[in-house]
């Protein structure tokens, strides 16, 4: 199944020379949406995960699809004063604009392996302050995985040390 298909080009959103790539069609498809799961799964082979980390919105839908796959806890990042108990928070930088998330204190217990999820790997800022957010509560990052990855914004550098996979690429 080609996936590419099912992701719309929004042009000059959410301001001018910003190219969106809309996930709802995909994510409107029943099949597409089943078959982007599955090869998120396979990405991830038979590793253990104890908890998918999902960053906000668009990360959570199918971050909650995967952690119920894999028998895992489900941990959302999101926006600063979202979340209604003692959080951990991180600046980042966005291809337009700056930005923090936070993350529940008591979310990661040290050791668990985490599945990190995004819908878009962009620049890395977002994924580089997730992976330190997990790292300070004493996660183990097993991989971080992403719907699509914008590879000319060259943000898998940002989390080189990690194993970073992508169902597409553009």
């Amino acid at each position: 199944m080609d996936l590419y298909t099912y992701i719309r080009n929004v042009k000059d959103f959410p301001k001018p020379g910003i190219d969106f790539k809309d996930i709802t069609p995909l994510l409107n498809s029943p099949v597409a949406t089943l078959a982007c799961l599955d090869q998120l799964l396979k990405m991830l082979g038979d590793r253990k995960v104890d908890k998918v980390v999902g960053i906000e919105s668009r990360g959570f839908f199918f971050a909650t699809l995967l952690a119920h796959k894999l028998n895992a806890g489900f941990v959302p990042i999101r926006k600063p004063g979202k979340l209604p108990h003692k959080t951990i928070k991180r600046s980042y930088a966005l291809e337009y604009g700056d930005d923090h998330i936070e993350m529940h204190i008591d979310a990661i217990e040290n050791g668990d392996l985490v599945l990190l999820h995004d819908d878009v790997l962009a620049t890395g800022g977002t994924a580089k302050a997730a992976c330190e957010l997990i790292e300070q509560l004493g996660g183990k990052i097993v991989q971080c995985n992403f719907l699509m990855e914008l590879q000319f914004l060259r943000g898998r550098e940002k989390i080189a040390g990690y194993d970073v996979q992508s169902v597409l690429k553009y």
